[in-house]
C-alpha cells in the first residue's frame, strides 16, 4: 500500500542529500570528463513485457555505439511490481537505477516526492515542440517536465476475423451489440465472445468512460467513481459475464486472456498496442491478417478508452546524470522510436515519426493513432497510480459477483477519499 507523502518525501530528501556529493559531475562514477565525453555506467530499469524486453535491451545497448565509454546496464523489472520497487530504491538510494521506464500514471507521484531529475531546459523545449501534446503532458508535474514520453497507447477491441466471419457477425460497436454478437458466436461456433479481464482495474476505464464518467474530477477535487456513471460501469462489467457474452478470471488475467484469445477459445478481447506482438505469436494469428482491431465498444453514453503509455525519467540522485539524460534522449529519438514501431508496433511520441515509412505503413499504427487522438487523458496527479489497487479489489468483486455494483462503487469511492485527503 502507498506510504504517506510527507514521510516518503523526508526519506527521499535524506537519500538525495546522502548521494549529492557522489553526484557531482566528473567523479569516479562517470559523467562528462574534461573533453566533454560521456563515460561510466547507466543503469536502466525497463518495465516492458516478455515479448518486448529483448527489443528494448538491444536498442538500449545501441547507446554504447554512440558513446563507447558508457556501459548500459539493462534490468527488466516486471511491471506489476515496478512502481513499489522503484519507490523503495529511490527512497533508500541503495542500488537505485539511473533511468526508469515509468507508466505515465507514475510520473507525477515520483516527481512530487523529489525522486526525479528535471529534464534539461533544451530537452524540455524539444518535448513541448516535437512530441505529441497529450504525450508531453504526462511527463509534467506542476508545470515542470520530469520525464520524456517513450511510447503512447490506448485500448481497442482485438478480434479474430475468421471466428466472426464463421459466425456471420459484424464487429460490435457497442456493448449491446457485443452481447448479441457473442450469443451468435456461441451458437454458431461454440466459442465465447469475449475475454473480460477481471483482475486489473485498468480494464475498468473504458467501461466508466463509456458511461460518461471518470474516476475523479481533478479540477474540482471530487471523487466520481461512486457516481451514477461508476455504478453503471460496474453493472456493465457484471452483465457481460452473467449474460454469457464474456468469461473472466479473478487471478492471472493477462495470461488467461492472451491464451484464450491466441488459441481461438474466445473471439475478442480488449487490449492495447503492447499486446500485438504477443497476439501474432499465437496459432490463430500465424496469418497476421486474421487479427482485427476496432474501437472499444461503446457504453450507454459513448465510446472511450484511456490514454496510456510510458515515459523515461532520470533519478535525481543519479551519480551519472549527464549520461543518463543523454540515454533518455537516445531512447526517445526518432531513430529509436521508428525502430520500436517496426519491431513491436508500438506508437511513437514524436510527431515527425509518423511520417516515417515504417510507421506510416504499420497496420496497427493506422488504427491506434486515431484512437490515441481521441483517448481520454487521465488525471496527472501524484495519487493516480495509487487509485488502481483499491479499485481493482472492487472491480474484481463486481465482475465475479462477490459484491453488487452499487456496493463496489461505494467502497471504491470510500477508499479513494482515504487516499485523496480533503477531496469531496
Amino acid at each position: 500500500m502507498r506510504r504517506g507523502i510527507a514521510a516518503t518525501a523526508l526519506v527521499a530528501a535524506l537519500a538525495l542529500a546522502a548521494t549529492a556529493c557522489g553526484g557531482d559531475k566528473g567523479d569516479d562514477s562517470g559523467d562528462k570528463k574534461a573533453g566533454g565525453e560521456l563515460t561510466g555506467t547507466v543503469t536502466w530499469w525497463d518495465t516492458s513485457g516478455d515479448t518486448e524486453k529483448a527489443v528494448f535491451q538491444k536498442l538500449a545497448e545501441g547507446f554504447t555505439a554512440k558513446h563507447p565509454k558508457v556501459t548500459v546496464k539493462y534490468v527488466n523489472v516486471p511491471y506489476g511490481e515496478a512502481q513499489n520497487k522503484i519507490k523503495n530504491s529511490f527512497s533508500s538510494g541503495s542500488d537505485a537505477p539511473d533511468v526508469i521506464r515509468a507508466d505515465v500514471g507514475w510520473v507525477a507521484d515520483f516527481a512530487s516526492l523529489g525522486y526525479l531529475d528535471k529534464v534539461p531546459a533544451d530537452a524540455a523545449k524539444k518535448v513541448d515542440g516535437e512530441f505529441l501534446a497529450q504525450a508531453a503532458a504526462s511527463g509534467k508535474f506542476e508545470g515542470t517536465t520530469y520525464a520524456v514520453p517513450q511510447v503512447i497507447d490506448t485500448m481497442g477491441l482485438f478480434y479474430n476475423k475468421k471466428i466472426l466471419k464463421d459466425a456471420g457477425v459484424e464487429v460490435p460497436k457497442s456493448l449491446e451489440e457485443l452481447k448479441k454478437a457473442a450469443a451468435t458466436i456461441k451458437s454458431k461456433t461454440g466459442k465465447t465472445g469475449l475475454y473480460l479481464r477481471g483482475d486489473d482495474s485498468y480494464w475498468f476505464l473504458p467501461l466508466i468512460y463509456g458511461e460518461g464518467g471518470d474516476l475523479v474530477d481533478a479540477k474540482n477535487k471530487t471523487v466520481t467513481v461512486d457516481g451514477p456513471a461508476g455504478v453503471k460501469a460496474f453493472k456493465a462489467a457484471r452483465d457481460l459475464v452473467t449474460s454469457g457474452a464474456a468469461i473472466t478470471n479473478a487471478t492471472d488475467g493477462w495470461n488467461n486472456m492472451e491464451t484464450a484469445f491466441k488459441s481461438g477459445k474466445v473471439a475478442m478481447m480488449v487490449n492495447g498496442p503492447w499486446a500485438v506482438a504477443d497476439a501474432y505469436a499465437g496459432d490463430e494469428f500465424k496469418d497476421k491478417g486474421n487479427l482485427g482491431i476496432a474501437a472499444v465498444p461503446a457504453g450507454s453514453a459513448g465510446q472511450g478508452a484511456p490514454q496510456g503509455g510510458h515515459d523515461l525519467a532520470v533519478y535525481a540522485g543519479s551519480k551519472n546524470r549527464d549520461a543518463a539524460h543523454a540515454f533518455v534522449d537516445y531512447m526517445t529519438s526518432q531513430e529509436v522510436q521508428v525502430q520500436t514501431t517496426k519491431d513491436l508496433s508500438l506508437l511513437p511520441t514524436r510527431t515527425a515519426a509518423y511520417e516515417a515509412a515504417d510507421v506510416k505503413g504499420n497496420t496497427m499504427v493506422q488504427f491506434f493513432k486515431p484512437a490515441v487522438d481521441k483517448a481520454v487523458e487521465r488525471a496527472w496527479i501524484p495519487e493516480n497510480g495509487s487509485l488502481f489497487a483499491p479499485l481493482q479489489v472492487q472491480y474484481t468483486k463486481a465482475v465475479t459477483g462477490a459484491a453488487s455494483p452499487e456496493d463496489a462503487a461505494k467502497a471504491a469511492g470510500a477508499e479513494f477519499r482515504k487516499i485523496l485527503k480533503g477531496w469531496k
